[in-house]
């Protein structure tokens, strides 16, 4: 998962070889009380073990401010909706299981673009996928699927564009010298994004499953990706009959 988090790390110049003399803390001319130390440490601790669980715990469920988005598309009861980001490691590690759900229950997998802005080439990746989709929609997705495959091998812009070259060669497809001219493409990437922003997507992965029945609920966050399946058959069993 990739969320925003920064930490605050005190200097620790001022701290070197102090003395410890009774009630206070003595090093040169300057005295610290223990009590104020301690109250430091004790807050610096809570901070950071906060922020640890906000990277390392348990994730938390999406707080979603505008369902809007979160439905099936026309003519399906049940689907996935994902938004991703093709830098984002925890993404590309998901992205196998959502593709084999896809395609185990022929449900639709509804992929919008949310690019990190701590990512140097993720934005670049969502445009070039939205010129692939304009060849097919099936081309697109096999462009994102092949990002996310060589993922550790893209590091730099121009290892993307290297890499961008090679998949349109080897797909008979010729790839543009400007593949965006009049900034058509970067403006869907940048709906969706919006999109997101609106729901209240804080990171990356974010999955839902997605139903439209008067019984089922409307959609439920895959926090436990180990629950995927089960998730898709009880949304599929409340939709059944509708």
């Amino acid at each position: 998962m990739h969320r925003f988090l920064s930490l605050f790390r005190p200097s620790r110049r001022n701290f070197t070889g102090p003395v410890l003399t009774g009630p206070i803390l003595t090093r040169r001319n300057f005295t610290i009380p223990i009590s104020t130390l301690a109250l430091a440490l004790v807050s610096a601790a809570l901070i950071f073990c906060a922020a640890a669980h906000a990277q390392f715990g348990a994730p938390e469920t999406t707080q979603v401010h505008d369902p809007s988005a979160l439905k099936p598309p026309p003519g399906a009861r049940v689907a996935i909706v994902e938004f991703e980001d093709l830098e984002c490691p925890d993404c590309a590690r998901a992205n196998p299981l959502l593709k084999d759900a896809a395609a185990k229950y022929n449900i639709p997998w509804v992929r919008h673009d949310f690019p990190l802005p701590m990512h140097n080439w993720s934005f670049q990746a969502a445009v070039n996928a939205r010129f692939f989709d304009t060849k097919s929609k099936t081309l697109g997705n096999d462009y994102r699927d092949a990002v996310f495959a060589n993922q550790q091998s893209i590091e730099t812009p121009d290892q993307l564009q290297q890499f961008t070259q090679r998949f349109a060669g080897s797909h008979g497809v010729a790839l543009p010298f400007a593949i965006d001219p009049m900034g058509r493409l970067s403006q869907q990437v940048k709906d969706d994004r919006d999109l997101g922003q609106r729901i209240g997507i804080e990171h990356t992965p974010t999955i839902w499953i997605v139903a439209s029945a008067p019984n089922a609920p409307p959609f439920v966050e895959v926090v436990d990706r180990g629950r995927l399946f089960q998730l898709i058959d009880q949304a599929i069993a409340e939709t059944r009959g509708h």
